[in-house]
């Protein structure tokens, strides 16, 4: 898994570790309705390195295939494009590991993050509806991009 962290130049990525999953919880939180726990996050993570991320994606690879779980970037650096450099490196990390193609679930109502996904290649391969357990009761967009 890649992380996105923070400093006064330009940000870098680096591997998560499972100390990071405190931070990651407090970016899940600001990102969904129905956030990640830290015990959940710790359970995904590996190894600590003790910087503040500002985002990751956090996915898994099963018989060549990969899911992107969550995707989150910190409220004051959404719009900046981290989000986009985020996914291009994280898709280019999954290629190198033999992943040909990759699913991700969407809020049919998040827009920002289905405007994100097109430009990054992927498409529309299934609808859940009522997914999210909300009050509006929001179908999940099911997308696909083959990295090979």
């Amino acid at each position: 898994m890649r992380r996105l962290s923070f400093s006064r130049r330009q940000p870098g990525f680096s591997e998560a570790r499972s100390t990071d999953a405190g931070a990651f919880a407090a970016l899940h939180a600001a990102s969904f309705h129905r956030a990640w726990s830290e015990s959940e996050l710790a359970a995904l993570l590996a190894e600590s390195i003790g910087r503040t991320p500002v985002g990751f994606i956090l996915s898994r690879i099963v018989a060549g295939e990969g899911e992107i779980l969550s995707v989150a970037v910190a409220v004051v650096r959404r719009g900046k494009g981290i989000g986009r450099q985020l996914l291009d490196l994280h898709l280019r990390r999954l290629a190198g590991l033999g992943v040909h193609a990759v699913f991700l679930e969407v809020a049919e109502d998040n827009w920002p993050a289905r405007a994100l996904y097109r430009r990054a290649g992927f498409r529309d391969v299934g609808r859940r509806e009522g997914y999210y357990d909300d009050s509006k009761g929001v179908a999940a967009l099911i997308l696909r991009r083959d990295l090979a």
